[in-house]
């Protein structure tokens, strides 16, 4: 579902709630962000999202993986840690079951490597291919990360290259080579477990992941949350090997306009970023790095984590005052 529609299918459901009944319910429908947070105790809150897709990538093992990465990921945005998930499968009646049990043995081994345990699930039978998890966290309620808390003065800080949508498409198209889609691929069934960790370790601000409303999205409500401005630079902004290539070839999901259409109103470029580096931000990453802002005196100490654990990271603009994004060359 696109932006405008899922935000008008949003403003109804807010109308029936009120956040004064569930003063428990530290994260929901009343600011928009990656998953529910329910606080069970002074140390113990419950993180729940869900998230399914159909197939992006060949490979049945790969795909589940994917999917699996994809999902957790929302609760290593939020700070926590994976306990729970259960399987969400729409499978097509003439699906093998080859095809099947490689999808769910995928999801499993990423659950697994979260440290979670894989608990059931539902199927029902769907012309489309869809599969992806219902995912519970844990995390203390006082450390919660949220969209809400960017600072003017921070660094912000990407954890993956962009560039997954591109690079798919190029796969569907059959003109991708294959290094590019295994770095790809690799990217996308990459944990977020591991940057959560040192993003928490070291304390930083606000926090989201980078996902189906693209970099320009999730920035643009980790800014209008945070009444600020991200002022982001082109030129650090890591992208896969490929990407670059097939989008002066106009390789863009459908998704890359919808959320042009959506967000465009709220950026500002420089002249000098051309028209295609353009769409290349709008463009929906699938299971993306975590997008931090980070007070600039703990960069130091996440630069050094992040080295030391082999995690790549990359500073890719700041935290002004003012509202939406600016994009400099």
């Amino acid at each position: 579902m696109g932006p405008e529609t899922l935000a008008q299918v949003l403003r109804l459901l807010k109308s029936y709630f009120n956040p004064d009944q569930y003063p428990n319910l530290l994260v929901g429908l009343a600011v928009s962000d990656d998953a529910a947070v329910y606080k069970i105790s002074e140390e113990c809150a419950l993180i729940q999202t869900i998230d399914f897709f159909p197939p992006i990538v060949n490979d049945p093992y790969d795909f589940g993986a994917i999917a699996a990465a994809n999902s957790l990921s929302d609760v290593y945005a939020m700070g926590g840690e994976v306990t729970l998930a259960l399987n969400v499968c729409c499978f097509p009646e003439d699906l093998s079951s080859e095809t099947m049990e490689n999808i769910l043995r995928g999801g499993a081994d990423k659950v697994a490597e979260a440290g979670g345990v894989l608990a059931g699930g539902h199927t029902l039978i769907d012309k489309e291919l869809k599969y992806g998890l219902a995912v519970t966290g844990l995390a203390n309620p006082h450390r919660i990360l949220k969209k809400a808390n960017a600072r003017p003065g921070d660094l912000m800080v990407l954890t993956k290259p962009l560039g997954t949508g591109i690079t798919t498409t190029a796969l569907k198209m059959e003109i991708a080579s294959e290094p590019e889609i295994s770095a790809s691929v690799a990217s996308m069934k990459k944990l977020n477990r591991q940057a959560a960790r040192i993003f928490q370790e070291v304390g930083v601000q606000a926090c989201t992941d980078v996902s189906g409303f693209s970099l320009m999205g999730h920035g643009l409500e980790m800014a209008d949350n945070s009444n600020v401005q991200l002022s982001l630079f082109m030129q650090k902004i890591p992208f896969l090997e490929g990407a670059r290539e097939y989008a002066e070839k106009n390789l863009f999901p459908g998704g890359t306009f919808r959320n042009r259409n959506c967000y465009v109103g709220k950026v500002r470029f420089e002249a000098s970023i051309g028209k295609k580096e353009q769409l290349m931000l709008f463009t929906p990453e699938t299971s993306g790095g975590l997008l931090s802002s980070v007070r600039p005196n703990k960069l130091d100490r996440l630069f050094e984590l992040f080295e030391r654990r082999g995690h790549p990271c990359w500073i890719i603009g700041e935290v002004k005052e003012g509202r939406g994004i600016s994009f400099k060359g």
